[in-house]
């Protein structure tokens, strides 16, 4: 009862919009910062602490994910493209579909493992595939970051694993929001984030990969985005949803809890959950606007002939 009490008295906090930049802390728990926007505009809908610095963990994979659906849109790569195992892809830690040097899969096939396993091994892949190497893609990954305005995000890595003193991925929840809103607004996107399985085909031994965002069976018209946890950075998440002709996105950054990691990411589903409810009530409680009509034509009077008067006016005009 104490859990639940607290949960409450933390989503009731959330609800209020304020600019303090210290995190909110509530009996032991606390978040990093909070945020919920309209997906068409941008628009704030609800935030707190939203330009707090915190660590994505793995939600720094929706980046990796843009620029590789980036490179697919501008001709550099292809869904059917196959991207090779290298030592380095297959000696990363955490949630992995642990990978052997040697074998190849297809973009497609990495982009759901990425977003539906988390796979950290996978990013890294891309990463090498797609740059030639991680410091390379992690510059690209900073740059398109300050392309989007994202200017208190700084990655270090293209999954968000980092361990003790760091250097950690860092960024804001205001940041996220504007990354998702590029997301959301590429269907692209949204396949790879809204599929709850995937087969992995591998030779001899498919692997079922399943979504980690809960919140996909639970929340109606629920299509994405990535959740993330790490030690280092707690728990985080990054969730849209449409219903009807309205979309929102909302952030829960550095979700911590005292009860531990299980539930620390309980409580920041709830907290996305309370921030989408609210922030689609707000939109379909706005009264539509009607459509502009196009302003009537002023009439045009017919230019008269110049005559005679005109024309001997204009003879001595200078």
């Amino acid at each position: 009862m104490r859990f639940v009490a607290t949960a409450l008295l933390l989503c009731a906090a959330l609800t209020a919009e304020t600019a303090a930049q210290t995190r909110y802390s509530t009996q032991g728990m606390r978040v990093d910062g909070t945020i919920c926007v309209d997906a068409a505009t941008g628009a704030v809908l609800a935030q707190t602490t939203a330009d707090y610095p915190g660590s994505p963990a793995s939600v720094t994979k929706l980046m990796t994910l843009l620029l590789v659906l980036e490179d697919i849109r501008d001709g550099r790569t292809t869904l059917r493209s196959r991207v090779g195992v290298t030592k380095e892809a297959a000696g990363t830690g955490g949630s992995q579909i642990w990978l052997a040097v040697g074998e190849t899969f297809t973009v497609e096939d990495l982009l759901y493992a990425l977003m539906l396993k988390s796979a950290n091994d996978v990013a890294v892949a891309l990463a090498v595939g797609r740059a030639g190497g991680t410091p390379a893609f992690v510059a690209r990954m900073n740059r398109r970051a300050a392309e989007l305005g994202m200017s208190r995000t700084r990655f270090v890595t293209p999954n968000g694993l980092t361990y003790g003193q760091g250097p950690h991925d860092t960024t804001t929840a205001r940041d996220l929001a504007k990354l998702a809103v590029v997301l959301c607004g590429m269907p692209e996107a949204l396949r790879f984030t809204s599929a709850r399985r995937y087969v992995l085909r591998r030779p001899f031994k498919p692997m079922e990969v399943l979504n980690h965002n809960h919140l996909l069976d639970s929340f109606p018209g629920c299509d994405g985005l990535k959740t993330g946890w790490t030690e280092a950075a707690d728990a985080s998440i990054v969730t849209t949803a449409k219903v009807g002709e309205h979309r929102v996105i909302a952030v829960v950054l550095g979700c911590q809890s005292p009860l531990g990691a299980k539930a620390e990411q309980r409580l920041r589903d709830q907290l996305a959950a309370d921030l989408m409810k609210a922030g689609l009530a707000k939109l379909q409680a706005q009264p539509r606007l009607p459509a502009l009509k196009p302003a009537p034509k002023a009439a045009v009077k017919p230019k008269e002939e110049p005559g005679f008067w005109d024309w001997l006016g204009d003879l001595f005009s200078f």
